[in-house]
């Protein structure tokens, strides 16, 4: 099966596995699941759960336009920003 699907595998060859075991991985007590599909650009849901009931948070990107906002925000800030700034919140935040 690995051989068929050769040529359909997506993401980086130099990826790793972060969390061994990343499928029912457990990570601080949470569990871990990926998956990757073609056309699912980004995807990510979040399933709180109590006696009987859950609660899913979920957000999909089908096309990587949902990010250009992001990126046109970050290149018009670029040039006036010193040091180094982690987390596109920091300069919606200015």
């Amino acid at each position: 099966i690995m051989e068929s699907r050769d040529s359909i595998r997506q993401g980086h060859p130099d990826e790793y596995e972060k969390f061994p075991g990343a499928r029912g991985g457990d990570f601080a007590g949470m569990r871990l699941h990926s998956v990757r599909l073609p056309g699912l650009v980004a995807h990510q849901e979040v399933i709180f759960g109590g006696l009987g009931q859950t609660l899913t948070i979920r957000h999909d990107s089908i096309t990587r336009e949902s990010f250009m906002p992001g990126v046109i925000l970050a290149v018009s800030k670029v040039a006036d920003t010193k040091g180094v700034t982690y987390g596109l919140e920091n300069l919606l935040t200015e």
